[in-house]
């Protein structure tokens, strides 16, 4: 089933160029940072599909055991999901994405329905990793920050956003987040077509991919 052909995008999607944007890196790297200022440039035409919200579901165990997961290994997401319904996004449908309960370490019951636009950003930590997706981007974009930075911006993101302990986040961090890192997200860089240093601090660099964007869109 395809779903609804948003009406809004009827005409326009047959006429308009459409840019699919992969940004990837490390946790806390900076690539929220980044999509938000390319929100700012380009408004409403931007849509955002975030891999974190295609965590697969795990209902079916105790939260003691939800917590022990490796989150960060390519097998914790459903990228084929993902891909379809970025398929769909292109063809001219709106989706129904998932959402993540990151307190509950499992997939919300809400969703959120997306419409398309003429900017789709694939955003996470694996998403260059994944073939399938990497095939779907037409530029890739690996956001590169310095380990420690990343380490500070994590404990300071999950303590606040996400409610939890210190302990935990630096827990997972030396467990599976660090380990990851190195063997999937890392070499991943290999893929990207831009690679921006600093993340959204990086002023000059995020002036030349909005620039480079536009010029692709024209």
């Amino acid at each position: 089933m395809e779903g609804r052909l948003s009406m809004s995008n009827q005409e326009n999607e047959r006429n308009r160029k459409i840019c699919v944007l992969g940004v990837a890196g490390g946790s806390a790297s900076g690539k929220t940072t980044i999509i938000k200022k390319l929100n700012e440039y380009f408004g409403n035409d931007i849509a955002v599909i975030s891999h974190d919200n295609y965590y697969k579901a795990h209902d079916d165990m105790p939260f003691e055991e939800r917590e022990k997961l490796n989150y960060d290994h390519p097998d914790a997401f459903e990228s084929e999901r993902m891909a379809e319904d970025v398929r769909r996004l292109i063809k001219g449908y709106d989706i129904e994405m998932p959402t993540y309960d990151y307190c509950m370490h499992t997939r919300s019951d809400r969703t959120v329905i997306v419409e398309p636009r003429q900017v789709i950003i694939l955003e996470g930590i694996l998403v260059l990793e994944n073939r399938e997706l990497r095939d779907l981007m037409d530029v890739k974009i690996y956001v590169d920050t310095d380990a420690d930075e990343r380490l500070i911006r994590r404990i300071r993101r999950d303590m606040i956003e996400r409610g939890r302990s210190i302990e935990s986040i630096v827990a997972q961090y030396s467990e599976t987040v660090k380990p990851m890192h190195e063997e999937f997200v890392e070499p991943s860089k290999k893929y990207a077509d831009i690679i921006i240093p600093r993340g959204g601090e990086n002023v000059p660099g995020l002036e030349m991919l909005t620039t480079y964007l536009t010029k692709m869109l024209k």
